[in-house]
């Protein structure tokens, strides 16, 4: 399969680009869209790790918003792990989306991480979803109305391939799936049958509709669309000759 050049930003709607190492950049209104960051993951599950997550995202934003001129950061929903922290992660995340809105506005939109309080005690104000440049931006835990030009996260979108996986952006007409912000999601496939099911609840009748394009920390590769993309990662591998090593003897 030809695949384009891979660069530091590549389009995937009018006005749209993904962005290593896997942000939304909305030109029209200057908006930076980050999926489920899952801030404070290490201190919500229990563990006795440092909140380092907190720190990586933030850092990534700060270097995104300096490269491109934001003027606001939009949380896709699950900003947050969970409500349930300690008192110290909580000003950890606070401190973090301060120094963000010390450099352009922020808005969350609420996932289901952010439970029934919407994350209120820990983030504050949130909201249910947004609207920019003509797109529906939502979490994506909940369907909606057929139609809606929709940006969602929640699927955590990866491509896998001989036990490894990458962060990845689906993008259609109607609709553009965003990866995890979280180094600690290996993700969903996008060529299972389950990421597909979980699309057509959003209009989507076709792989052949959708493009790929994957996410590392400095580039994005465009990976052509999901049919072709899934047909070449479950073509059977052609058998291996099996490598013999030859020994070199002084006396031979």
């Amino acid at each position: 399969m030809l695949r384009e050049a891979a660069t530091r930003t590549t389009r995937l709607a009018e006005g749209i680009d993904a962005v290593a190492p896997g942000l939304l950049w909305m030109k029209q209104t200057r908006t930076i869209v980050a999926a489920d960051a899952h801030l404070a993951y290490e201190d919500v599950i229990g563990g006795a790790l440092p909140t380092w997550s907190t720190t990586d995202a933030i850092a990534i934003l700060l270097s995104a918003a300096r490269m491109l001129d934001a003027r606001e950061f939009l949380f896709l929903g699950d900003v947050i792990h969970g409500s349930r922290m300690s008192e110290g992660a909580a000003r950890e995340v606070q401190a973090g989306l301060d120094r963000l809105r010390a450099v352009a506005t922020v808005t969350l939109v609420a996932g289901n991480h952010e439970g029934r309080s919407r994350g209120v005690d820990v983030l504050g104000e949130t909201v249910e979803f947004a609207r920019r440049d003509g797109w529906l931006l939502i979490h994506g835990d909940r369907p909606v109305h057929q139609g809606e030009r929709v940006i969602i996260g929640h699927l955590h979108p990866s491509v896998r391939s001989s036990g490894t996986s990458a962060p990845v952006f689906v993008a259609g007409a109607q609709i553009i799936v965003v990866p995890a912000l979280t180094s600690y999601s290996e993700g969903l496939d996008v060529c299972s049958d389950d990421y597909f099911e979980a699309l057509q609840s959003f209009g989507v009748s076709s792989r052949g509709d959708l493009h790929v394009v994957a996410a590392t920390a400095e580039l994005v590769y465009p990976l052509g669309s999901l049919s072709s993309l899934r047909q070449e990662l479950r073509r059977p591998s052609p058998p291996q000759r099996r490598y013999r090593r030859k020994f070199l003897r002084p006396d031979r």
